[in-house]
Parts: C-alpha cells; structure tokens; sequence
C-alpha cells in the first residue's frame, strides 16, 4: 500500500463525509445531507435535507466523541432504511406481487402511521446494533479468554489476548459478510465514496474518470474508527487488572464511551495531519478498508458525484427530492413519502375492487 496515495500532498481535507448505501450514497455536507441512489431502471434518486444545528456538546474534546457516534448511528440507520425504501418503492410490480402487508402491520399503520412506525423501525434497529455490538464484541471475548485464567495468570497477558480475540472476530465479521453479494456491491459504493472525495479534495473536476485515479482508501473513514476503538480499547483495558467476569464485564461497557471519545479525537487528528505518527495509528484502519472498499465502476461513481455536488450549493438553495441528472439538478420531482401513499392507496383499491 503506497500511503503517499492515502496523504496526498496538496489535498484540502474537507469536513464533507459520507456512507454506502443500498444501491446508493449519502454525503454530508456542512449545511444539508444528501442520499443519491440507482434506480434499477439506471435513472438517480437524490434527496436532500437540512443538517440539524450542531448542539455544544460537539465543541467539548471527548465528549464530542459520544455524541457523534450516537448521532451517526441512529442517523446512518435511517439512511440506510430510506435508501432501502427508495429501491422498494421503484421496484417493477412484477417483483411486487404477493408482498401484500400482515393484519398486525396494517393495524399498526392504522394506528399510529406510517412515519412513527418508520421511525420505530429505526429505534429497534439502533438498540439491536448496539445490543449485538457490545454482545458479541465485548462482552463474549472477555468470557471467552477468562477460561485461559488457570494457564496465564499474567493479567495484562490476558487483557492483550482478549484484546487481539476482539480485533479477529471483527475482522473474520466483515470477511464473511464481504461473501455476500449484496454487501460487496455496498463495498463498491465505498469505494466510489472514497474515491469521489479524494478527487474533491484534490479541487479536481468530479468526473468518474478523475475519481478513478484514486485509491479506494481514506484516511478519515469510519472503518479506521472502529479500528481505532479496537486497538484503544486493548491498550487501556490491558491497565485494568483481571477482576471477576461481572467486573470485567461492567468495567468494559463503563468505558465504552471513553474509548469512543479517544477514537474520535484519534481519527480527526490523523484526518488533517500528515506526519509519521499519524501514518502508524492510520495503517491498521486501512488495511481493515481493503475489506470493506472494493473498486467502483463509473455508474457508481457517477451516483457518488450526484450526491456530493448535491451537498455544494449554496446554503440557501431549496431542498430537493426525485429524479436528477448528473449534475444533481431535479427533474422529476418526487415526493417519496406521498408517492409511497398513494401507491399503497391505488393498491388497496385494486385488491378490494372499488
């Protein structure tokens, strides 16, 4: 891996940051957040929103950190449910046919609409993620390596083992799921994330044949947060001692914040310096990138750039949602929500003949 690649000399980190979607990619700018996704029919669906103002706990060090691992998780899980959404909504209806929904949704919906059972949707994804994370890569391999205590009684030994077990299941994680064909195609949108950023940071013109050049790897990615928060975490669990499990356990999800905040701190240091320290802690998160980027075609790309020009314009400038070019001008637009609606209405009608 030839970092000169990754730390480009001349580059402008910008703020702007981004996430694969499902068939598309969201990019958030300073003022507004924009999802662009491919339509199987190949048109491009871009929405825009206006970001919420940044509360004053995002200008606290550490503190910062929490919130914004909290924000981008609950706000990553409703992008990914909307750009899922969109590929529903678009889907031909032949592939619609008997998908009608249960009683126990359609009272539901009755009951209470659809934006709050969306909305609760999102709330039950969030707490099973978080629920799953700190299971499976917490909690489990401290359990786990607390049947080697008869045979190493060295506690930072143990604290290092439970450490690396931790760094290997995350990685054979995303080997697996890299397996499945759905997932490698959101790998490619990474990519094409990666690379369209690259090229913006380098003031050259977003074309899918500039952003090609570029590697798929970015030193500010999410990836290397979370490796970030692997490797932090050994270290400063290594200082604990081994006490009983309930202690171990509770000490672990106790500092789970703390080792959020480092990382973050950690990740935007490395995102605007380029010196050899920087480039040690940043290997680790983008060797973990060549699993979870892989190399875009340009029709990925193009959605890429759709949704980082959609981010550019001026602050004042309209929020828009539908059809759009590849520039991310509008040209049909398209109220999902209400088109989703009267769809669903038309539908209704059909099935019961009125």
């Amino acid at each position: 891996m030839d970092m000169s690649k990754n730390f480009l000399k001349g580059a402008c980190p910008t703020a702007i940051g981004g996430q694969a979607l499902i068939e598309g990619i969201m990019m958030r700018g300073p003022d507004r957040t924009a999802v662009a996704s491919r339509l199987p029919d190949g048109r491009i669906f871009i929405k825009t929103k206006r970001n919420r103002q940044s509360s004053g706990w995002m200008k606290i060090p550490l503190i910062r950190g929490v919130v914004s691992f909290v924000v981008s998780l609950v706000e990553g899980t409703r992008t990914l449910t909307y750009a899922a959404d969109v590929q529903e909504y678009f889907m031909d209806d032949e592939e619609e046919e008997g998908e009608e929904p249960g009683r126990f949704e359609t009272w539901l919906t009755e009951k209470f609409g659809t934006q709050a059972i969306w909305n609760l949707m999102v709330a039950i994804s969030v707490i099973f993620a978080i629920v799953f994370s700190v299971v499976v890569f917490v909690l489990l391999p401290t359990a786990v390596i607390g049947w080697l205590k008869p045979w190493i009684h060295n506690a930072v030994a143990l604290n290092l083992i439970e450490g690396l077990l931790r760094i290997v299941m995350f990685i054979g994680y995303i080997v697996l799921i890299a397996r499945m064909q759905e997932i490698h195609r959101v790998f490619r949108y990474h990519g094409a994330e990666h690379k369209t950023i690259h090229c913006f940071e380098n003031n050259l013109e977003l074309t899918p044949g500039n952003a090609q050049q570029f590697y798929t790897l970015h030193p500010r990615c999410g990836t290397s947060f979370l490796m970030f928060v692997l490797i932090i975490s050994l270290i400063l669990f290594s200082l604990l001692g081994w006490p009983d499990l309930k202690m171990r356990i509770l000490s672990r999800v106790l500092l789970i914040p703390v080792v959020a905040g480092v990382s973050y701190e950690v990740l935007k240091w490395a995102g605007r310096s380029d010196n050899i320290i920087v480039r040690i802690l940043s290997y680790p998160g983008l060797l973990m990138q060549k699993l979870t980027t892989a190399e875009p075609d340009d029709s990925m790309l193009e959605v890429a750039i759709v949704s980082l020009k959609a981010v550019l314009v001026p602050k004042d400038a309209e929020c828009i949602e539908g059809i759009c070019d590849l520039d991310g001008n509008l040209l049909e637009p398209i109220d999902l929500e209400k088109a989703r609606k009267e769809k669903e209405a038309q539908q209704t009608a059909a099935q019961t003949g009125n």
